[in-house]
């Protein structure tokens, strides 16, 4: 498949597995939309970067994808969406969508007003996310949480073939987040790996909301027209980051891609 090929795709892309789901999200509310699927493998994992070195890796990235003339591009990862989407938006010409935590719906849902986020460490501890939370600071007590240990669980495939390990983990970091504040009753899964995740943490918390950020950005997404369904699958690789493990993983969850080996 060429860029002619596809009509005005709309593009996706982070550096790991968990992106794919909004591909699928994507793929179930516009069937006929076409769609460009990178997998940045050679700059894995996004969620360990500072906001300098993610910032470069954003425009470089967007900058390649803009060739395709997408309709509009995803940053479907957390991080970048929240340490850097906001500083580059008026470098590129493309529309951007990033996925973000749905802390406005979190504390509508919750009962106690203590609510949590969920993501990478680079990401709660950054000041960007400090800046995010901030305004919400009158209307309920945000936590942001650690979650890298069982983000872990979906890049090696542990979740789908060792279920009691995965489990254990996710039991673990309940337990912790309990601890810190045991009035906690909404988590948002801050981390496109987290979704997959969802049922092991609603069975370690079965008395929690957990939302999933995807669903308010997949809403909001400026689409633009319809093409013929088709998914053009690239990615980058780098020693220990192959693509042919990251099909592999892919395969693991069901999903049947054979990826384009890309650089820029």
């Amino acid at each position: 498949m060429t860029q002619t090929d596809l009509i005005s795709p709309v593009a996706v892309f982070d550096a790991g597995i968990g992106s794919y789901s909004i591909v699928a999200r994507i793929r179930e509310k516009w069937p006929q939309k076409d769609i460009v699927y990178l997998a940045d493998r050679a700059s894995f994992p996004y969620g360990r970067k500072d906001s300098d070195a993610l910032g470069q890796v954003m425009l470089r990235t967007i900058h390649f994808l803009e060739g395709y003339h997408p309709s509009s591009i995803v940053i479907a990862s957390n991080a970048p969406s929240i340490m850097v989407l906001e500083t580059i938006r008026d470098k590129v010409k493309t529309p951007l969508a990033g996925v973000t935590p749905p802390l406005a719906e979190a504390i509508e849902k919750s009962k106690t007003g203590h609510v949590a986020i969920m993501g990478v460490q680079s990401l709660v501890e950054s000041v960007m996310f400090a800046d995010f939370i901030a305004p919400f600071a009158g209307q309920a007590t945000v936590s942001g949480l650690n979650a890298s240990p069982a983000i872990d669980h979906v890049e090696n495939g542990d979740f789908l073939f060792k279920p009691d390990v995965t489990q254990a983990t996710v039991d673990r970091l309940v337990s912790e987040i309990r601890a810190a504040d045991p009035l906690i009753d909404v988590l948002t899964l801050s981390s496109t790996h987290l979704p997959w995740l969802r049922d092991y943490f609603e069975r370690a918390a079965p008395d929690c909301i957990f939302l999933d950020p995807a669903d308010a950005m997949v809403e909001q997404l400026d689409i633009g027209p319809m093409g013929h369904g088709r998914i053009h699958a690239i990615a980058t690789e780098a020693p220990g980051y192959e693509i042919a493990e990251f099909e592999r993983m892919l395969a693991r969850i069901g999903v049947d891609l054979t990826l384009e080996k890309v650089s820029f």
